[in-house]
Parts: C-alpha cells; sequence; structure tokens
C-alpha cells in the first residue's frame, strides 16, 4: 500500500477536507498514474450528496481524470513512464460477459467498478481523481493525444463520452438535425462534438442568456424553452434531441419536437421519475431512451476524435481548498462549463 494525499468528504453534504489515502501495491497489469487534473462532475455532488442512493464515506470524487505514467505493473506493455494518460467513470468490469467481451463495459451485465464509490479488486471501497494519485488496471487506461492539454482532457472523460457515445450511436452527421438540451458541462460538449460530426445544431436551454456561447461552440440555432412559442415553432423538427439536464423536464413537449422515427435521449439523471405519455411515443413512431458513458474503445475513440478536431473542455481550473465553493456554483448554474481541479495545488 501506498499513502497519497487526497481531498474527502467524510458524510452527506459535509465539507471536503484533506486528507491521506492508500492505494494499493501495483499489480503486474496496474499502472500508477499521477494526477495532473480532475474534473468536477455534478455526479460527484449528486453521488456524494446521497441524491442517487447511500455513498461510502470517507469519499474520495473525481471521474474525470488526467495525468502522466509514473510507474508500471511488472506485464504492461500498452503504456511507458511519462505517457499522458486519462481515466473515466469506470476502473474494472468482469472482462467475460457478453458486453464487456462487445466492449461496452459500461454495460457490465455483472456490473462495472465506478472509479469511485464501488468496491475494487482489492476489496476496498475505490476512490476517485480528487486526489495526486490513482492506481488503476491497464485496461481501463484512456491514451491522451498529444493534440489536447490535460487540463481540457479531464472532463472529456466523462462528459465528453457521455455525449460522444449517444451522438454516435444514434447517428448524428451530415442532414441531421440535433437538439442539444442544456448548455452546461454536458451541453457544451455535446454542441461542440455534434457540430465537428456535420450535424445541424439546436441548442433548447431555458433562456437565451448563453446564446452568444451557444453559437462560438457551434450551434446553428439557439431557443429558449421558456418561451411557448419554441415547441410550436420546432414542432416535429429533430432527428435526435440529447437531453443534459438533470431536473425534471415535461418530457411530452420535448417529444414532440421530434421527426418520424426520431429518438430523444436522456444522459442527465433527475433521481425523480419522468412521466411520458405513450401518446406521445405513438405519433411519429418515436423513441425515448437513455445512455450512459461509453466503453474503453469508444472512449478512446472520442479521445482521438477531440484531438483530431482541436476539441477540449471550457474550463475554469481551482485549487483542492476551492472544491467547496466550486460544487456550490455548479449547483448554481456559475460555470462556464467546467470546473477542474489542479492537484499540483495538493
Amino acid at each position: 500500500m501506498r499513502s497519497v494525499t487526497a481531498f474527502a468528504t467524510p458524510g452527506a453534504k459535509r465539507p471536503f477536507e484533506k486528507t491521506t489515502i492508500q492505494r494499493r501495491d501495483l499489480g503486474p497489469h496496474d499502472v500508477l498514474i499521477k494526477v495532473a487534473y480532475a474534473g468536477i462532475c455534478h455526479s460527484d455532488i449528486h453521488t456524494a450528496r446521497e441524491e442517487w442512493g447511500p455513498a461510502i464515506f470517507p469519499l474520495v470524487p473525481g471521474h474525470e481524470i488526467a495525468g502522466t505514467v509514473e510507474e508500471l505493473g511488472a506485464d504492461v506493455t500498452k503504456y511507458s513512464i511519462g505517457d499522458r494518460v486519462g481515466v473515466g467513470c469506470m476502473v474494472d468490469s468482469c472482462g467475460e460477459c457478453e458486453n464487456c467481451l462487445a466492449g461496452d463495459e459500461q454495460y457490465c451485465m455483472k456490473g462495472a467498478v465506478g472509479t469511485y464509490n464501488a468496491i475494487g479488486k482489492d476489496g476496498r471501497p475505490t476512490a476517485g481523481g480528487y486526489s495526486t494519485h490513482i492506481v488503476v488496471d491497464d485496461d481501463f487506461v484512456l491514451a491522451i493525444p498529444d493534440g489536447i492539454g490535460l487540463d481540457v482532457a479531464a472532463p472529456l472523460l466523462c462528459a465528453g463520452i457521455t455525449l460522444y457515445s449517444p451522438l454516435r450511436h444514434w447517428g448524428a452527421g451530415p442532414g441531421k438535425r440535433v437538439a442539444i438540451v442544456g448548455l452546461g458541462g454536458l451541453g457544451h460538449m455535446g454542441v461542440k462534438i455534434a457540430h465537428a460530426l456535420g450535424a445541424e445544431v439546436t441548442v433548447l436551454s431555458q433562456t437565451l442568456s448563453k446564446q452568444e456561447d451557444g453559437k462560438r461552440l457551434g450551434a446553428d440555432h439557439y431557443y429558449a424553452t421558456s418561451d411557448a412559442a419554441t415547441f410550436e415553432q420546432l414542432k416535429a423538427h429533430f432527428d435526435l434531441i440529447v437531453n443534459t439536464v438533470s431536473a425534471p423536464l415535461p418530457i411530452d413537449s420535448y417529444l414532440s419536437l421530434l421527426r418520424l422515427d426520431g429518438v430523444m435521449v436522456s444522459v442527465g439523471a433527475p433521481p425523480e421519475p419522468l412521466p411520458v405519455q405513450v401518446f406521445s411515443l405513438m405519433n411519429n413512431r418515436r423513441s425515448f431512451a437513455g445512455s450512459s458513458i461509453g466503453g474503453i474503445r469508444e472512449t478512446q475513440e472520442m479521445l482521438d476524435f477531440c484531438a483530431e478536431h482541436g476539441l477540449g473542455a471550457e474550463i475554469e481550473v481551482i485549487s483542492g481548498e476551492q472544491i467547496d465553493e466550486a460544487w456550490e456554483r455548479v449547483v448554481n448554474s456559475d460555470i462556464r462549463y467546467r470546473f477542474v481541479i489542479d492537484t499540483g495545488t495538493f
């Protein structure tokens, strides 16, 4: 075991404390990563505040991790000391089920092991990227291309892949009309990626306050959903709607915006159930779907795609001592568009 510095919360809605945690000794296929930057995802907040169920405390969140390889297990051949690497939302899976074998480890039939708030292969609770180092099996380490800075790459490990996966799966590209609901940490990456894929991109946001940003990031159109005329104007307009909002929405109103065989995909995860009228789906043969992150292979594809197209997150870099303040600002939507912790401040 080795001791590393981390920031942990001791309980739901408790302030963060600087502390020391233990990382396992390297096994043959393990990689020791020196964390440079860790993004703050709203999932961190939902988990730590037990809005999605009980959490394991003390909790070290963080599943948007970018850094460099510091040490390698004896059998690791994929990476070398000093390589730029990342870790996303999972650090293990069974590797044997149908979904894992298909490259969809995020849907492991035995349950993928989360980067934090889970039980790892050593039988101990996993701890995430709000720390100076992390030990990860080499199968769950991603290569970060040289064309992306580590600071703007960190949020790609969750926000980037969470949007890339449904956009690719449901065919966003030339000739397709895509709407991104919400222009936040997830949504701003959705706009960038959908634009780079060649789709016609529309942002649906509560107000027009971020319209200038939306257009700069690649949106062709921008509408305020607080204006009732928006839903009438855009009726049966979109091929794909990706909802990034983690609060309840009037789903039937959004479904009315889909064309024949259109799909609405939720990647935001409100804790409350979302009521849907079946007739909203039957009309125009619409689908209402959900999507999680992506598998390791697809996440690497996303990183390579972002490097090729010069895409990175819009970030504000903070120190470890600013985590509590940053969390409150995330809850209040006071960030454009992702906080990234500089672990060098630890």
